[in-house]
């Protein structure tokens, strides 16, 4: 195709039905990128045009991110961040992992005695020391420990009108101050006075207890008022710092500043922020630009990741070194930009990073029901579990909106202005899951004010495959209930029909054109025919044994059509006059765009089209699934996020689910109740996603279904059995009758008896009624296949 004819097409519409997104870019990352302010004739021969999808042009250079969100800490930083390995679904930015098994913790008042009996232990050897109480046996000690001071200092210091008798007595009582922290050490040691403060925040006072008693008995020396001024600093400072530490007030500094704790610096040749990969391939001149734009906070971490993303292009396609190198020289932090130009999202309302792809939605609940190891962690999601697919489940009102699908999909739109993924949210109108300046493309299906049309054929050319599709949307909801118990003959009838009509008028019918071909022998059916048997052919003698055999069905009591057509009917409303048309007046919409790194939202008209939302909703569901398996190139994550998946759920969805694992790609589905979905699919479909979440409030039945997919696990339970005490002794026996007067019980033995038994993870009750408003039952698996138990997690924090 020449390059006008090429312009031609692209002035069509950037989202073509049949041809897709024309501006690909290429995946791995695009290299070059569209220089910033050029358009499709502007551009390098070599590279197609993107142009935006709608909006005002692109300006001359990227702007700069207008503010740094609250959520996002400087670059340098951020990417200076410790980031170790660690389990699915741990946030990692500064992770610090925990044992697997719970420290075996010396309870609490056993804990404080025992240190109690230490101090008063070491206070009482001190004082014996001191006033060298240790006499007879003893004496031996009570000598040999002030040795040392006599083989050290000369017996002529010792006499008071001695020159240095002060300087003799500082070095006594400073020996009698090491003399008392060794004390003190091997007090604190036996009564475990490093557990106390880190349990409790207490210090090791009692060393503050013994000195001034020492101190009273010393001279009075004028030097020794410096020396005390300095103890009651110190202790003045030890006072605050444990008040500071009970009082967390570290962070109350922090938070007052606005500053983030600042991470250590890494080594310039491992610090992520000076581009070490750059250098060590030969493009110091390229680091250096970046680095000065990460200390100069030019570059963001939108642009960091897409970057990276464009380096490691380079790194599987050596050729694009040299593209690679001028884009970074010529545009610095805005190189290899997003086909829109824009570079990161007007507000963010959770907590991402994007060098490992996680967006945190709430801490691991401290919980004997959560693993130790988990505990008080971050939990975050990625691409890598999102690619197994995603169930939440939870009544109207308990944040699977608010706290799972806008920062699921907030993620997702900054992935894809990395130019890592593609991502299509479908949403109920008004919702409000992001705003609209985060999307490329923003459908309103039934909104006139919609600037594309939505493809009712999935941009396919093959009549069979555009069947296929419809079909599912048309009747997958009522598949169980068809003759031969799934959607081939409602998709052999629409084939029937589409397949001549395309023949003849080369294009897919319309939502009214359908309706009337589907409704039985009537004048489009005879104008059809006439037209085929007029082109005449071996094509046409095809189309027309098809056309003959749909209109012998259709005389059949239980013609499929009938159906049909009634289903149709529900998208053949003045609304959605301007939503399905395929005359070529509008742009039209289709999923095979998700090769590209696109954000869209798809908005349906739930409130007063509630029946032909959901069959918009089913067709996007096949729509995805053809489109994200039938890529050439599975490098970008193709994700689809409905925020309703309400009677969306058919047989054909749930085994295309299973199938999206190996295509890089994934849904999210979030459900009021699993009563929205048929019944015989409720356990695969369970079966089939990676990561399944139950929100608080959740049905006893739902959460049954939920139990059995989670399973059970060994557990230690302890039986308790008590046995009342029977003696024939006449003292045992008085003694007894005393206790029970006094206390009101028998006399009992206790018997303790540990087993280990198999139960469920999370039952069907604990599920509707021990999880607390705000919070969630969560299991994640890896496109790997490592996965994580369910965690009780609180997405509040």
């Amino acid at each position: 195709m020449d390059r006008d004819a090429r312009a031609e097409k692209d002035s069509a519409g950037p989202y073509d039905a049949h041809g897709g997104y024309p501006g690909a870019v290429p995946a791995p990352p695009p290299m070059p990128a569209r220089p910033p302010g050029q358009g499709p004739a502007a551009q390098d021969p070599g590279w197609p045009a993107v142009p935006r999808p709608s909006g005002p042009p692109t300006p001359a250079v990227p702007a700069v991110p207008g503010h740094a969100p609250v959520t996002r800490p400087a670059v340098a930083d951020w990417l200076r961040t410790p980031r170790p390995a660690a389990e699915p679904g741990i946030w990692r930015p500064g992770h610090v992992p925990r044992p697997d098994e719970e420290p075996d913790l010396v309870p609490g008042r056993q804990l404080l005695s025992g240190a109690l009996i230490a101090f008063l232990v070491g206070w009482l050897l001190w004082s014996l020391l001191w006033n060298g109480f240790l006499e007879g046996w003893w004496i031996f000690i009570s000598d040999w420990w002030e040795l040392p001071m006599e083989w050290l200092v000369p017996d002529a210091w010792t006499a008071p009108g001695h020159a240095r008798f002060e300087l003799y007595v500082g070095i006594t009582y400073l020996y009698y101050g090491l003399v008392i922290a060794g004390v003190a050490v091997g007090m604190g040691r036996v009564g475990n006075w490093t557990e106390v403060w880190q349990r409790y925040g207490v210090p090791l006072w009692p060393l503050f207890f013994v000195v001034p008693s020492v101190w009273r008995e010393m001279p009075r020396i004028s030097w020794l008022a410096w020396v005390s001024t300095l103890y009651y600093v110190l202790l003045v400072v030890t006072l605050v710092a444990v008040v500071g530490r009970i009082g967390t007030w570290p962070a109350v500094r922090r938070k007052l500043a606005g500053t983030p704790p600042q991470p250590s610096s890494a080594e310039p040749r491992h610090d992520p922020a000076t581009w070490p990969e750059l250098r060590a391939a030969g493009l110091g001149d390229a680091a250096e630009d970046l680095t000065r734009a990460v200390d100069g906070g030019t570059l963001g971490d939108v642009d960091y990741a897409r970057i990276r993303r464009a380096w490691q292009g380079v790194s599987a396609r050596p050729d694009r070194l040299a593209a690679f190198t001028e884009t970074v020289r010529a545009h610095g932090p805005a190189a290899c930009a997003h086909p829109s130009g824009v570079r990161d999202l007007p507000v963010r309302s959770a907590l991402h990073d994007l060098a490992t792809g996680q967006v945190r939605i709430g801490t691991a609940v401290d919980t004997p029901r959560n693993p130790y190891s988990r505990r008080t962690t971050g939990v975050a999601l990625d691409p890598g579990l999102l690619g197994t697919s995603l169930l939440a489940v939870g009544p109207s009102g308990s944040g699977k909106s608010v706290r799972l699908v806008r920062p699921v999909v907030e993620s997702l739109c900054l992935h894809a202005l990395a130019n890592r993924a593609a991502v299509v949210a479908v949403t109920a109108y008004g919702s409000g899951i992001a705003p609209d300046d985060a999307f490329d493309l923003v459908i309103g299906v039934g909104r006139p004010e919609s600037t594309h049309d939505l493809d009712l054929y999935g941009g396919a050319d093959d009549p069979d495959e555009a069947a296929r599709t419809l079909a599912e949307a048309l009747v997958g909801d009522l598949a169980a209930t068809l003759p031969g118990g799934d959607s081939r003959r409602a998709a052999t009838a629409l084939a029937q029909l589409i397949g001549p009509f395309r023949s003849v008028h080369d294009r897919f019918p319309a939502v009214p054109e359908l309706r009337e071909l589907l409704g039985g022998p009537t004048g489009a059916l005879v104008a059809l025919r006439t037209a085929l048997e007029a082109r005449g052919g071996p094509a046409a003698a095809a189309q027309l044994r098809e056309l003959a055999a749909r209109e012998r069905q259709s005389e059949r009591a239980d013609d499929i059509g009938v159906l049909l057509a009634e289903r149709v009917a529900f998208l053949d409303r003045p609304a959605f006059a301007d939503s399905f048309r395929t005359d070529g007046t509008g742009r039209q919409f289709s999923l095979r765009a998700v090769e590209h790194p696109l954000r869209v939202r798809i908005d349906l008209p739930e409130r007063g089209h509630a029946e032909a939302s959901r069959i918009v909703a089913r067709l996007l569901f096949a729509q995805f699934a053809e489109a994200a398996s039938a890529r050439s190139d599975r490098s970008l994550f193709a994700a689809l996020v409905l925020d309703d998946a309400t009677y969306t759920v058919t047989a054909d969805s749930v085994r295309a689910v299973q199938r999206l694992r190996s295509a890089n790609a994934g849904v999210v589905l979030a459900l009021r109740t699993l009563e929205d979905v048929p019944e015989p699919l409720r356990g695969p479909l369970l079966g089939a996603v990676g990561c399944r979440m139950a929100f608080s409030g959740l049905a006893p039945w739902d959460g049954n279904r939920f139990a059995e997919a989670w399973g059970t696990e060994w557990v230690q339970t302890r039986d308790v059995t008590n046995r009342q005490i029977i003696s024939d002794e006449p003292l045992t026996k008085a003694l007894h009758m005393m206790r029970r007067l006094v206390t009101g019980r028998a006399a009992t033995a206790e018997a303790i008896t540990v087993r280990e038994v198999e139960r469920a993870r999370w039952s069907a009750s604990d599920l509707a009624h021990k999880v607390p408003a705000g919070h969630a039952v969560l299991s994640l698996t890896t496109v790997g296949g490592d996965h994580a138990p369910p965690l009780l997690v609180d997405l509040r924090t």
